[in-house]
């Protein structure tokens, strides 16, 4: 039987990670700071793992093996490769290095997985935060290259202010860099490789030593110019009693919305694609053949493909995606 599915997350330490998900989102660890949650992950650096129902204790990644992939991700999904999206919730107490991902004709044929292009929705962030997207102006890959060395690489990068409920879109080859102070949703496809490009000279932990720069393989992938998209929704799709639907945005790799919830609403899930929703504040309750879950602030979904109407009742706000 279909039914709604709690993800336990797979949850990340790092040198720049805060502490607001494990005191305000619920995640729950020993580590001394939670930077990323991986709230819908089959990717095998860290995989979800089902925490309700029959399904209790497996990972997603070999339920869906169980079941089938065009079965309970849904058509559109299983045309991938490889489970098409990694949904993140992570909180930076301190800037994060300047990188930039490969696409997926390059990832494929040189690290052998998905290319990445992500979307950023910025949950919460302290008065004045900020963060790194694309350049102030066009550049030569020989500027870059200098500038890394010279480290004067953040002259030519385009720094933007942001606001709770901003949304960045961020195609494969852009360079980025989130700053401190943020907690934000990242929808993305499924995959780890980063191309560090520039990191204050910062040392790593473990070994003592600055950490690694892949220059010569962000210089392969990056686009050298400014970034022109808008920081709003796409569209408004409803305002009605008991809920409203924006979409944030809609590429090849997925459509995400943000939805404000107050009251009761009825959403389906269909054969083309898997659902999942993250809570970002408030709670609801989801209701689907004969079974009821209730997610709290920080908890995420994963409704299969093909399970039909379903309905949603509380207060809350969550970001819903699918493929």
């Amino acid at each position: 039987m279909l039914y709604p599915m709690k993800l336990k997350a797979f949850l990340r330490e790092t040198l720049w990670g805060g502490k607001r998900l494990k005191e305000e989102y619920g995640k729950s660890s020993d580590l001394p700071n939670v930077a990323e949650s991986w709230e819908l992950s089959c990717h095998p650096d860290g995989l979800s793992v089902i925490a309700n129902g029959p399904a209790a204790g497996m990972t997603l990644a070999d339920w869906i093996a169980k079941n089938g992939a065009e079965e309970v991700m849904g058509i559109r999904a299983a045309r991938f490769p490889q489970f098409p999206l990694l949904i993140k919730l992570i909180d930076s107490a301190r800037d994060l290095s300047v990188q930039v991902h490969p696409d997926s004709r390059y990832n494929w044929r040189m690290e052998h997985e998905s290319g990445k292009t992500e979307m950023w929705y910025i949950v919460d962030c302290e008065l004045g935060a900020s963060l790194l997207y694309g350049f102030n102006r066009e550049v030569t890959h020989d500027e870059v290259r200098q500038r890394v060395k010279d480290r004067t690489l953040l002259e030519v990068c385009c720094r933007v202010p942001v606001h709770k409920g901003d949304i960045f879109f961020i195609p494969a080859g852009t360079l980025h860099a989130i700053g401190k102070g943020i907690v934000l949703c990242e929808i993305q496809q499924s995959s780890n490789t980063t191309y560090r490009l520039y990191d204050y000279g910062r040392l790593d932990p473990k070994t003592g030593k600055q950490r690694e720069l892949h220059v010569e393989e962000a210089l392969n992938v990056l686009h050298c110019g400014p970034i022109d998209e808008p920081h709003t929704p796409e569209a408004i799709l409803d305002i009605c009693d008991g809920v409203e639907l924006y979409l944030l945005r809609a590429c090849p790799f997925f459509t995400a919305y943000d939805v404000k919830l107050n009251g009761t609403s009825r959403f389906r899930v269909s054969n083309g694609s898997f659902q999942s929703f993250t809570v970002l504040s408030g709670s609801l309750q989801v209701s689907a053949n004969g079974v009821d879950v209730t997610f709290e602030k920080g908890e995420t979904a994963y409704l299969p493909a093909g399970l039909g109407p379903y309905e949603v009742s509380g207060r809350a706000e969550y970001v819903l995606s699918e493929v």
